[in-house]
């Protein structure tokens, strides 16, 4: 027998990849296109795209090799998971800390405007959007949603293939269905970012909690797809229930947006 083939400790030791580099390189060429864009030098929206496009090239290649490893090569053991789980809870205390600065920022603004913005909130020439109009809706969706992929993930874990899958599906569809009324809100909304704090503060928190909606809809999206394609069973399914967990963070962080943007801040 050949022991050298064999491996004595839980853990995965990564085989060398192209893509964490890649990444930097995309990331960085993002960033330097954003700035000449944001400062009009020529081409600067060209350079942008082009960093955004290869970033998502890359991400889409290492992801495949993390399936690759987790589920056709047995290399995500117990001690793996717990590793990813707590490297997922981790990042999702950091983007919490992220709305916490822009909800600072509101209620820095809120709770004691200053005489610039005519000392009142909202501020003089503002007109508030309705919050039992569309962000009553969406809360509705967005509720619904972690409702119907809770279901799915308890109906993957009893075996239920159907089950699993009907609930993904409408959690996807929900999750498009509240970034599209989003994005008609924004278009009819009566102010803009540039009109006071109020409609700073109202598209940095709202804006960057869609950013988030896309990107939970596109996690949930490839574990709806690799539910499919069976990569997924009742006892090993650690993407699936890292997209969960990040989906009802999401969840979370909208209730507050709902009462504290939409509703208090208002009034």
């Amino acid at each position: 027998m050949n022991r050298a083939k064999f491996q004595f400790f839980p853990y995965h030791l990564v085989t060398p990849s192209p893509w964490p580099l890649l990444i930097s390189f995309s990331l960085l060429n993002a960033a330097v296109g954003a700035v000449m864009y944001f400062h009009g030098y020529a081409n600067g929206g060209n350079v942008l795209i082009v960093g955004l496009l290869s970033t998502v090239f890359a991400m889409i290649l290492w992801f495949r090799d993390v399936i690759v490893e987790g589920t056709f090569l047995g290399d995500h053991t117990s001690e793996v998971k717990k590793g990813l789980s707590i490297g997922m809870l981790l990042f999702i205390v950091s983007e919490a800390f992220a709305f916490l600065s822009v909800f600072w920022a509101f209620f820095h603004s809120s709770l004691s405007p200053a005489i610039e913005i005519g000392g009142q909130w909202p501020p003089v020439g503002i007109t508030p959007l309705d919050p039992f109009a569309i962000p009553l809706l969406n809360t509705i969706l967005l509720v619904s949603s972690g409702a119907f992929v809770t279901y799915g993930h308890h109906a993957l874990i009893k075996g239920d293939r159907k089950g699993a899958i009907v609930g993904t599906f409408l959690t996807i569809v929900f999750a498009v269905i509240f970034t599209g009324l989003q994005y008609f809100e924004y278009v009819e909304a009566p102010f803009t970012f540039s009109d006071s704090v109020f409609g700073s503060a109202f598209f940095a928190s709202t804006g960057l909690h869609g950013i988030h909606v896309i990107i939970g809809t596109i996690f949930i999206l490839v574990g709806f797809v690799r539910l499919l394609n069976y990569h997924l069973t009742s006892d090993h399914h650690q993407g699936f229930e890292a997209a969960i967990l990040y989906w009802h963070f999401v969840d979370i962080v909208w209730l507050f947006l709902f009462v504290a943007i939409y509703y208090w801040g208002g009034l």
